[in-house]
């Protein structure tokens, strides 16, 4: 694939969805993090139910720490891990509070220090909260990546970084947020809706299928 039909398909999904944004409800950066944190391995729509409640309850570092392991469990039970992540987001907390002042650091070094923050979560964080160019590769990123031939690549991380150097410049900052919808809502994994897809006819996969 060329720069030209990549081009040709940040622009179609730019102009179906101009102003892309994560699916997950927040309303601070704090409330980003930890909200990403508990997306691991889970849906953003169970994310939303549950921090609908502890939102209201505690959105603060100092707020959640007080609530303790078992406390944060009871508003986190329904997600997947829920567990080790109720572990790691009350000693994310702490650090955020004796280390940070309380404010969600904006570099990646500082991100992945944190308990429970990885790559993946570290890269949202920077790009959703902090507008800074950064790919955040999950499953459907990874899928769209090698299935269109936008970005192939053997692991996530040869992916993100091929994504980085390979999508234009122009389409970077909103890139990351484009081929997650995509993936969630039309090159599903079990059967890619094709017909409904705005990149069909610049697709290396739908070329293959075809052939």
């Amino acid at each position: 694939m060329n720069k030209e039909i990549r081009t040709q398909i940040f622009t179609r999904l730019r102009d179906e969805n101009p102003n892309p944004v994560t699916e997950l409800k927040f309303s601070s950066t704090f409330e980003l993090l930890i909200s990403v944190i508990l997306s691991a391995q889970a849906t953003d729509v169970s994310v939303n139910k549950a921090t609908k409640k502890l939102y209201k309850v505690a959105n603060t570092p100092e707020k959640i720490f007080a609530l303790g392991v078992d406390g944060l469990k009871q508003y986190i039970k329904t997600i997947g891990l829920f567990n080790t992540k109720a572990a790691n987001v009350i000693k994310t907390c702490g650090i955020l509070a004796k280390e940070h002042g309380s404010i969600v650091p904006n570099t990646r070094e500082e991100l992945e220090a944190l308990p429970g923050v990885g790559r993946k979560t570290a890269n949202v964080v920077l790009n959703t909260a902090f507008r800074q160019i950064a790919m955040a590769v999950d499953t459907h990123i990874f899928r769209i990546s090698n299935r269109t031939g936008i970005a192939p690549g053997k692991n996530v991380l040869e992916v993100e970084k091929r994504l980085i150097r390979l999508v234009p410049e122009k389409f970077l900052l909103d890139a990351h947020h484009w081929l997650i919808l995509h993936g969630r809502y039309i090159c599903l994994a079990r059967k890619p809706r094709c017909g409904a897809c705005v990149i069909e006819d610049l697709c290396e996969y739908k070329k293959k299928v075809s052939d």
